[in-house]
């Protein structure tokens, strides 16, 4: 019973982090625009869109930075050696 109910969370688990297919973003973008108000074929509907999609890669952007600025650190220091702080480049 309990490993039928562990593989039964862990299925759940593992679903809940499947990433959207280029389609279904797309339509939830659309569906978000469309609830703003915007008509389809129209130039403030595709400005929405672009919009969307800007901000997703800023937001990409963003997060890469910083996980690059989180092992940056990580590798380069600081170091303690003879109480003195040191950062080896």
């Amino acid at each position: 019973m309990r490993i039928a109910l562990l593989i039964t969370l862990l299925a759940a688990g593992l679903s809940a982090c499947q990433t959207m297919t280029p389609e279904e973003r797309r339509a939830a973008d659309e569906r978000q625009c469309l609830s703003y108000g915007f008509r389809r074929g129209t130039d403030g509907f595709a400005t929405c869109l672009q919009r969307i999609d800007l901000d997703r890669r800023a937001e990409s952007r963003a997060q890469s930075a910083e996980m690059m600025n989180r092992m940056a650190w990580d590798l380069n220091g600081p170091y303690v050696y003879r109480d003195r702080w040191r950062y080896r480049y």
